[in-house]
């Protein structure tokens, strides 16, 4: 008997049913068992914010030592949460496909009927930027905590709304509670929001073959290009960056922007090309968005 595959996987309800779904996947795929191995990652202990943490890698880097040491096989990570640099011992081996990349409204209203002064939870800068764009007469509340303890807060009285991603609220069966799915044009997600990322050790020829059915290659040239912007814009995934490509299958389109944290001041452009040209498209965008000033709006954020 070949022994099951050691998946590394965060704790929370989320993380653990994102990282089932692939095992399922793989084992349908290719008849390997999976087990799951729970691993508690520098983000899900510290209470600060993510802002603060410097956001880039902190729910990642104790999963990838513990592919480095040998204790897992593979690990799974929401893609959004992965540090643009590479690290040459680990090798991101599928993008498995994408589910709705948008952010979601959780609420009894849409954003446009809620009260002047309605307290919005959401710990990204992000969402924060672009919310105020569209309603900046709103009280924006930076929040830590799973899904549920956030949602949680509406029932409590604490907040009158939080903002998540859509995927994530889809993957709990918690998509019932969401008021309003904002489109593109209103909220760009963050890049290669909805995209699961599937990593083993580089060094693992077997584990590379194998896990690559998991990829979805549409999904893998969208989220390369998106995740360009941020590489090349210099920004950690607690930047208030929103990027956004889809892969037709012959071009790609994306979309990216900086927004300033006041809501009103921001540059967003969009490109389009081949789709094997995607980590170049990206670059090309990132470069013209700092030559309009979005390197100055994120250099705001900082202080």
């Amino acid at each position: 008997m070949t022994a099951p595959l050691r998946l590394g996987t965060r704790k929370s309800e989320l993380a653990t049913t994102q990282s089932g779904l692939v095992a399922r996947r793989l084992t349908e795929l290719t008849g390997r068992e999976v087990e799951l191995v729970g691993v508690t990652t520098f983000g899900d202990v510290s209470r600060a914010n993510l802002t603060q943490l410097g956001g880039t890698g902190v729910f990642v880097s104790e999963l990838r030592n513990k592919l480095i040491d040998g204790e897992i096989d593979f690990a799974v990570h929401s893609l959004k949460d992965l540090p643009t640099a590479d690290d040459p011992r680990i090798t991101l081996v599928a993008t498995a496909l994408r589910d709705d990349p948008r952010d979601a409204l959780v609420s009894s209203a849409k954003l446009a009927d809620l009260a002047p002064g309605a307290r919005v939870g959401t710990g990204s800068p992000r969402r924060v930027a672009q919310l105020r764009a569209l309603r900046p007469d709103l009280q924006y509340v930076p929040i830590r905590g799973n899904a549920p303890t956030r949602i949680g807060k509406i029932a409590a009285g604490e907040l009158d709304a939080v903002v998540l991603a859509t995927a994530g609220l889809r993957r709990l069966g918690r998509d019932g509670e969401i008021s309003q799915i904002f489109e593109v044009d209103e909220l760009l997600p963050a890049p290669g929001q909805g995209a699961l990322a599937v990593e083993c050790p580089a060094d693992r020829a077997d584990l590379i073959e194998l896990l690559g059915v998991l990829d979805d290659p549409r999904t893998r040239t969208a989220v390369t290009a998106e995740r360009a912007v941020l590489s090349a814009l210099e920004a950690g995934c607690a930047a208030p960056v929103g990027a956004f490509a889809s892969d037709d299958g012959h071009i790609l389109n994306l979309t990216a922007t900086v927004v300033a944290i006041d809501g009103v001041r921001s540059v967003r452009k969009s490109t389009s090309g081949p789709r094997l040209a995607a980590m170049d498209l990206g670059r090309d965008l990132a470069a013209a968005m700092i030559a309009e000033g979005a390197g100055t709006l994120m250099g705001e954020q900082a202080h």
